[in-house]
């Protein structure tokens, strides 16, 4: 199985990690996932990792709970004790830690520094493609 550096060189180059700063309003981070097609942002307190913040943060917290998009601080409504995985950990791993947690994005750390994001989408379909290469290689293994 693929281990967190290479699913992280198979994602598009030129993506940047979009994260927003813990004082900003909800309303901006839902705008820039909504401008991204994505569910989750990272929330940087300058260069560290402060949380996470999700859609399922937003509806569970601010829109079930009546709260205000534009008057929330992210910082209210995000998760702070973020998992985090290493280049060097497994996609097998990353699975279970989503799985058992019940996520769908793992920040990846070298050091303290943010390197990527990987999202329930990048494993599941790393997956897909180790299984059709398996599936491949048998039936080369079959016809010859």
């Amino acid at each position: 199985m693929s281990t967190v550096a290479q699913l992280l060189a198979r994602k598009p180059k030129g993506l940047h990690i979009l994260s927003i700063a813990p004082e900003s309003p909800v309303l901006d981070a839902i705008r820039l996932m909504a401008e991204h097609g994505i569910g989750a942002l990272l929330v940087m307190q300058g260069p560290k990792l402060a949380g996470i913040v999700s859609e399922r943060d937003y509806a569970r917290k601010v829109i079930l709970k009546g709260r205000s998009s534009s008057d929330t601080p992210v910082s209210q409504i995000m998760t702070a004790q973020v998992t985090t995985v290493r280049p060097n950990q497994s996609a097998q791993e990353c699975m279970s830690l989503m799985t058992n947690g019940h996520f769908r994005h793992l920040p990846v750390l070298e050091g303290e520094r943010v390197i990527g994001l990987l999202s329930i989408g990048d494993l599941v379909r790393a997956v897909l493609e180790e299984q059709q290469q398996t599936i491949e290689q048998l039936e080369h293994y079959i016809r010859s």
